[in-house]
């Protein structure tokens, strides 16, 4: 820490303690815990071993609903959608009908950890595999005083100092730009990680991958551990030039097929049009981006808006008597149990369990590209993920007391420790 830095740095009620060496945060897109534990098993991630066995190893929980816009800005601003106001990938106003992407920065309603300790002087480095996040993670960053770098893999070929504070990143890094369905653009997040590390020493830095392997492999499956034996190569590498370092995953990922193969799901806007009358109510899966090739918009949340005169304990009554619907409650009970803003949830929210998706019209979902059994997430079941800290810190809780969210708070706390 020099003379002119402060001690902590305060971001939407926590204080988050000035590194003394870089604190970097690693998010695992879809990371269930099995998949490190094949992938250590089958002796391929020898650099997560050594740090489990240095550091401190705990499970904590992702905030619900179980998805990546969610967890990446609650991990980003350290609290949970109540207060960053990111519900969803996906969000629908009643009042025009219309559903948009809620990746846009209007939507966010807190500042991020990030802009927080650029605002103290920090050098900050974001670098997500998706751009869909690049906007959201970089708000309140500026780029024209060579402190802040923020850009996606995806986009790589494209940026520039004003806008993400390097130019052209793929030629910077001497990558090609990754296809957005693959291995490679997680890969991309990882190298670019490193050469930053190495080259322009950020105090605060963010990894956020894809879960294209995760959604199509399950832990142990080759593909799978080819995804972890790599991505703990470039972890070696982080953790020998000494950095702070927290791994997580915004959620986890669990098999939603049935034995034959074909996905689980119970597609509840036809319930709802059966019941109230076609297209009265209104069926949102937050899970929906712009990438569904991987899990063709199915998960295990989603939220419905039903109208004025609809017996809403009667619908809730009706969809818990589903198999494989594990919750249905309304709005106040889903915003108090899930820390969830109120104006961006519909009249009631479901989730269903670990082998069961749901869907809106059978009609409306193209399943065509879905080539191997379908895995997804959103709900209860993919809460716990892991989160690795390759220092010893000794009073750090345990799930539920201990949220993904945490992940900075942990990293500077680590990062900020007296050199040994």
């Amino acid at each position: 820490m020099n003379q002119m830095s402060p001690a902590s740095v305060s971001a939407n009620g926590r204080a988050y303690p000035w590194p003394r060496v870089p604190a970097i945060a690693i998010c695992l897109d879809g990371c269930e815990p099995a998949y490190l534990d094949e992938a250590i098993k089958a002796g391929l991630m020898p650099a997560l071993e050594r740090i489990k066995a240095k550091g401190t190893v705990r499970t904590a929980f992702s905030v619900i609903p179980s998805f990546t816009n969610p967890n990446n800005m609650s991990i980003a601003t350290g609290r949970p959608p109540a207060v960053h106001g990111i519900c969803g990938n996906y969000l629908y106003n009643p009042e025009t009908g219309e559903e948009v992407m809620m990746n846009d920065p209007k939507f966010l309603r807190a500042p991020t950890v990030f802009q927080a300790f650029y605002d103290a002087g920090a050098r900050v480095a974001v670098v997500t595999a998706k751009d869909k996040l690049r906007s959201l993670l970089g708000h309140g960053l500026r780029f024209d005083e060579d402190r802040a770098i923020c850009f996606s893999s995806e986009k790589s070929d494209t940026t520039t100092v004003a806008a993400h504070g390097i130019a052209n990143a793929s030629k910077w890094l001497g990558r090609p730009v990754p296809e957005v369905y693959s291995a490679e653009l997680s890969e991309f997040v990882f190298a670019a990680g490193v050469e930053l590390l190495k080259e322009w020493h950020p105090d605060v830095m963010y990894l956020t991958t894809t879960d294209y392997v995760q959604h199509k492999y399950a832990p142990g499956v080759k593909q799978a551990n080819d995804f972890y034996e790599m991505f703990d190569k470039y972890l070696a590498q982080l953790d020998a030039l000494g950095a702070a370092i927290v791994v997580t995953a915004d959620h986890g990922m669990k098999p939603k097929h049935h034995a034959d193969g074909s996905p689980n799901v119970v597609y509840v806007q036809d319930l709802l049009d059966e019941w109230l009358g076609k297209d009265v109510g209104r069926v949102i899966l937050p899970i929906t981006d712009p990438y569904v090739v991987h899990h063709g918009a199915l998960g295990s949340f989603a939220t419905a808006y039903l109208p004025k005169d609809a017996d809403r304990a009667d619908i809730i009554a009706r969809l818990q008597a589903i198999e494989g619907i594990t919750l249905v409650i309304d709005r106040e009970e889903a915003c108090r149990r899930f820390a969830l803003p109120p104006d961006r949830i519909g009249d009631i929210v479901m989730i269903s369990g670990e082998n069961k998706t749901i869907g809106t019209s059978e009609h409306r979902h193209d399943l065509a590209a879905l080539n191997e059994p379908l895995r997804s997430h959103g709900g209860l079941t993919e809460q716990a993920v892991p989160f690795i800290t390759n220092r010893v810190l000794p009073d750090q809780p345990d799930a539920p007391a201990l949220r993904n969210f945490d992940a900075f708070y942990y990293a500077t706390l680590a990062a900020a420790q007296p050199a040994s």
